[in-house]
């Protein structure tokens, strides 16, 4: 099993690279993400590398950083996204964004990104996050992000005075209602419709 792949770039593409170790070449398939940060061909490269294994083939995926190699090991364990699309997910978003939208049920971050439907993302939300929580994998600052986010909203609703318990059903409401594009103007605007209610 390949873990990780260190030698002499010989070639690169937006899809793939060829990575010559001591006169071997591996084909490995990279995201965009990697690819911007690659070296000039003929300088040394370092990949963390997945090595797929299939009845018929293996295939090496690469990788610049451990991280974004660990969400794609995650990715391709939930139902219907194998090493390629995968790939185009992280192509499509980094692994930090990936995580964040995933913790904060992003659903119209996540749509956004080529080969992702409404489906595949609830599938992604709802298969990865408790994976994502039990890795280890730094969640507690998209958490703070959120909750940033929350006591903005209500500080600003108690500034307008409204009492905190009544602010707080009002917010919690909203956030439920605005998922997809949870930001402090849309919170904050969605709360006053519910309190005018």
């Amino acid at each position: 099993m390949i873990a990780a792949l260190r030698g002499v770039l010989s070639y690169k593409s937006t899809r793939h690279v060829i990575v010559d170790v001591q006169g071997i070449g591996y084909h490995v398939f990279v995201p965009l993400s990697t690819f911007y940060l690659l070296p000039e061909v003929g300088t040394t490269v370092s990949l963390a590398i997945h090595t797929h294994v299939r009845e018929d083939s293996i295939s090496l995926f690469g990788f610049h950083s451990a991280d974004e190699k660990a969400i794609f090991q995650r990715m391709i364990t939930v139902s219907g996204i194998g090493p390629r699309l995968a790939l185009n997910i992280l192509s499509g978003i980094t692994p930090d964004e990936l995580t964040g939208a995933i913790m904060a049920e992003d659903m119209g971050r996540l749509v956004t990104i080529p080969g992702i439907g409404r489906k595949m993302a609830e599938r992604l939300i709802f298969e990865l996050r408790e994976k994502l929580v039990a890795s280890g994998i730094d969640t507690e600052r998209h958490r703070s992000e959120e909750e940033s986010l929350m006591e903005d909203a209500l500080s600003a609703l108690m500034n307008l005075g409204y009492k905190e318990s009544i602010a707080k059903k009002a917010i919690d409401r909203a956030s439920k209602e605005c998922k997809d594009q949870v930001s402090l103007e849309v919170i904050l605007t969605e709360s006053l419709k519910v309190l005018s209610k």
